[in-house]
């Protein structure tokens, strides 16, 4: 993924790839998005800053089709980093704990994070 930043329209665009589980088509983006009111220009010019960016890569079929460079999970997690550094100096934990101490999480998302902090533990001991 690009260091560049991803806009909110932008990443309104990369939510429904990523949903789509496969590429689209100019049109087909835009059927996904009809709540928006976005005019179809709107929608290519984001599709075509988001190519230039690197975040998606296009293939001809006939028509231009677009998917994600990289997975939710890639972006969410940069995403988090780069957030860490800028409020925390980095500190991920502290990111996390300000969720904590918030009241942010429910008890399924508690028990959520205890399970991955314990995978991540075993495969540290491993």
């Amino acid at each position: 993924m690009s260091e560049r930043a991803i806009s909110p329209a932008e990443l309104e665009i990369m939510r429904v790839l990523w949903a789509a589980d496969a590429p689209l088509n100019i049109s087909e983006i835009r059927a996904a998005l009809a709540d928006t009111g976005w005019e179809a220009s709107t929608i290519k010019t984001l599709v075509t800053r988001l190519v230039k960016k690197g975040e998606l890569v296009q293939t001809k079929r006939g028509v231009f089709y677009y998917a994600p460079v990289v997975s939710r999970e890639e972006y969410g997690s940069g995403e988090a980093k780069r957030l860490a550094q800028k409020v925390y100096g980095g500190g991920l934990t502290k990111l996390v704990a300000s969720f904590v101490e918030g009241g942010e999480f429910t008890a399924e998302e508690i028990a959520e994070l205890r399970s991955l902090l314990d995978k991540a533990r075993g495969e540290q001991d491993a």
